[in-house]
């Protein structure tokens, strides 16, 4: 029984996300191998084969997977699909949009999002927002899982030397083409990975106090900005920077909540992080049932004074 894992990777470097997929697996099944498809993608499969229990890289190489397609890159995993027991990815953008393909076109259910792994046929994943979490058993003799990264711990990135194979590629299916995308480029640190976040709400009243409060801080503490659904709605911040059960699930070290009333959606995405500092005026706002450190003021003078106290 084995694994297989699909890279998250740029086709220079692998994503953190991908380390914490590979422990999953290592729990879901016996040997670990990695997909890593891509165009150019030699030095992540390199990367790859440096983790911690994987003890085979599997490499694709083709220009139309470079931009990892959906449609094509669905069609590479089930080529190679059938020699193993699991095949896990991230719960991220590209694995919420390339597994459910793999599961359908292997005629098998998707078990998404788990949090551990309870045996190599049982897992558990949150329910309703998060509320509850359910034990689910499968029976399929090829399991699609999709990884919450935040559940397990990352592997470590060096200390393997796993064999890198080069496998026949698929033929591009004609589906779809990549136009063009626009990266936004930061200093501070990516969200998903970040050690420190702080993140703002509707409170915050527009994306210029948004930005003229929260900026500081963030800055002072090295730590990634996110938003909440209703502060994105909004318009105060960016899509990529939504936390939640619709954004992105994120466990910081420290996770420090401006001006966010606390709605299940968002709870959702970072009730997991170890230590919540919540900002908030209303003394009965939800976020203050979930945090471990909570301050009832005016966010506009008691943010400007932490940033003058560090």
């Amino acid at each position: 029984m084995a694994a297989l894992v699909i890279a998250e990777h740029d086709n220079a470097s692998l994503k953190a996300v991908t380390l914490n997929t590979i422990t999953a697996a290592a729990q879901a099944g016996g040997e670990v191998h990695v997909l890593v498809a891509g165009a150019g993608c030699d030095a992540a499969a390199q990367a790859a084969a440096q983790a911690a229990g994987v003890t085979k890289v599997l490499v694709a190489d083709a220009a139309h997977l470079g931009q990892q397609l959906a449609e094509n890159l669905a069609a590479q995993i089930v080529a190679v699909a059938g020699g193993y027991s699991h095949v896990l990815a991230p719960a991220t953008a590209v694995g919420k949009n390339v597994m459910p393909r793999v599961a359908a076109l292997l005629d098998v259910a998707q078990i998404s999002d788990i949090t551990s792994v309870e045996s190599a046929d049982t897992f558990v994943r949150p329910i309703y927002a998060g509320n509850a979490m359910a034990t689910v058993q499968s029976a399929d003799a090829i399991k699609v899982i999709t990884v919450r990264t935040t559940g397990f711990d990352a592997a470590a990135a060096t200390g393997g030397s796993a064999a890198v194979e080069k496998i026949d590629v698929i033929a591009d299916s004609g589906l779809s083409s990549f136009m063009s995308s626009e990266l936004a480029k930061s200093d501070r640190p990516e969200l998903a990975g970040a050690k420190i976040v702080v993140s703002g709400g509707r409170g915050m009243g527009s994306s210029e106090n948004f930005n003229a409060v929260l900026e500081p801080l963030a800055d002072k503490i090295g730590a990634a900005l996110g938003a909440s659904r209703a502060a994105v709605d909004a318009g105060y911040a960016p899509n990529d920077w939504q936390v939640g059960q619709t954004g992105k699930i994120v466990a910081p070290q420290l996770y420090v909540a401006v001006g966010i009333s606390g709605a299940i959606q968002h709870l959702a995405g970072m009730k997991d992080s170890k230590v919540i500092v919540a900002i908030n005026k209303d003394e009965e706002a939800p976020i203050f049932g979930v945090s471990d450190y909570g301050l009832v003021a005016d966010l506009f003078k008691a943010v400007p004074e932490m940033v003058d106290a560090l």
